[in-house]
């Protein structure tokens, strides 16, 4: 079985080819695709630069002159069966297509496949994802121009998070926010899904037995409390906004200092949405950069605004850990993933420092980066700590292929 995975989003699309053949289990980590691609249109108008590589190697990147996202996935998909990215012979051996699509609303606690009433749905709630559920609706009717009747599959952002409690759920506002659909959402939840399973793979435990804290450190950063394989609380809340310190996403402010902004200084909307997802975080707080390595590298040559950046990234990420375990009355494991999550043993060594009391210990042999997935406490450590290569497509293509499955009496 050949399953394709979409990721489309305003400025880029990036998918992966994974081919289940020899591959029934689904166990243990995730497997190599055998061909990944990619579209950005980040850099000129009317030109998309097109990437691809296969697992043997073979690699080609070009820059087309195109405005029409069908156009360029056209071109994206012709490098698997067409040059020296080829992996299959023609489109027809892609048996089913992933979607990675931000917001479901109340609708999903799952991955569901794709119909007319499906898109529906993922139209009319453009208004709570307006840079990502429109790209995602068009990345979905593309591939049904491309590939025709194939099987396609929609796993939500947000889905994971369904199962949260109405009083981590709901905002203490009017009673009314609620019955309009303002309420925490939450995000990430396919990466938070993934690695919550990982771990107990990992620790050779039941994931019904583990409580775990979930720690997504990338650009934009959330954290998720996982009891019995359920998350029962989250940072990020109605948008992506909300909650940790990110990249250059401020995370959670005092609300009056909007209103003051807006009366003070005239702020309007837009320019309050553009000043705290684009410029806030540790690129607003620096004035450095959105990446940690850059700020790191500031505080190297003396930066004392890098310095708070990184104090008060930290000092943010420890408080929501302790909200989390508040939560979950107790954790067993501690997991980091993604950019900053998996490679930054600054970030292992300085977050963990507060858990102390808690007879957490790391092992000073394993604080380096690894490509392999990794337990980082001490033996004797009280709580687990892992650190786990986040594997969102490998996620998006388990649940196609299981909801792909012949029914029984079928």
């Amino acid at each position: 079985m050949k399953i394709l995975v979409l990721n489309a989003g305003s400025s880029s699309h990036k998918s992966s080819l994974f081919d289940l053949t020899s591959r029934t289990d689904g166990a243990g980590s995730a497997p190599t695709p055998i061909w990944r691609g990619q579209l950005d249109w980040s850099h000129q108008a009317g030109q998309v630069e097109l990437s691809a590589h296969t697992a043997a190697g073979e690699s080609i990147q070009e820059v087309i002159t195109t405005d029409s996202r069908q156009e360029g996935l056209e071109c994206l998909l012709k490098t698997l069966h067409q040059g020296s990215t080829q992996v299959i012979g023609s489109l027809s051996e892609i048996d089913a297509v992933g979607h990675r699509v931000v917001h479901g609303g109340q609708n999903y606690s799952d991955s569901v496949r794709l119909t007319e009433a499906v898109k529906t749905t993922i139209h009319d709630l453009i208004p709570l994802a307006p840079s990502h559920n429109p790209a995602n609706l068009e990345g979905i009717e593309v591939l049904e121009q491309l590939l025709g009747d194939v099987p396609q599959i929609a796993a939500f952002d947000t889905a994971f998070h369904a199962s949260l409690p109405a009083a981590a759920a709901t905002y203490p506002g009017p009673y009314e926010w609620w019955e309009k659909g303002i309420r925490r959402y939450g995000f990430h939840g396919i990466s938070h899904k993934y690695v919550a399973r990982r771990a107990a793979e990992l620790l050779n435990r039941d994931l019904a037995e583990l409580k775990l804290i979930t720690c997504h450190l990338g650009n934009g950063c959330s954290l998720a409390a996982i009891k019995e394989g359920q998350s029962i609380d989250t940072t990020m809340g109605f948008t992506p906004l909300d909650g940790l310190m990110m990249g250059s996403r401020s995370g959670s402010v005092d609300p009056g200092i909007l209103i003051h902004l807006m009366r003070s200084e005239d702020y309007s909307a837009d320019q309050l949405d553009h000043l705290l997802n684009k410029e806030s975080g540790l690129l607003g707080v620096s004035g450095v950069s959105n990446d940690l390595r850059g700020v790191v590298d500031a505080i190297a040559s003396q930066n004392p605004r890098a310095q708070l950046a990184l104090d008060l990234f930290i000092h943010r990420l420890r408080r929501e850990i302790g909200a989390m375990l508040a939560s979950l009355g107790g954790v067993d494991a501690l997991v980091f993933t993604a950019g900053m999550g998996e490679n930054s043993p600054l970030v292992w060594e300085k977050a963990c420092a507060a858990f102390q009391f808690l007879g957490l210990r790391l092992d000073p042999a394993k604080l380096e980066r690894s490509p392999d997935d990794q337990d980082i406490a001490a033996a004797d450590s009280a709580v687990r700590v892992l650190v786990i290569h986040t594997q969102e497509e490998w996620a998006i293509a388990q649940d196609c292929a299981a909801l792909c499955q012949p029914q029984s009496g079928q």
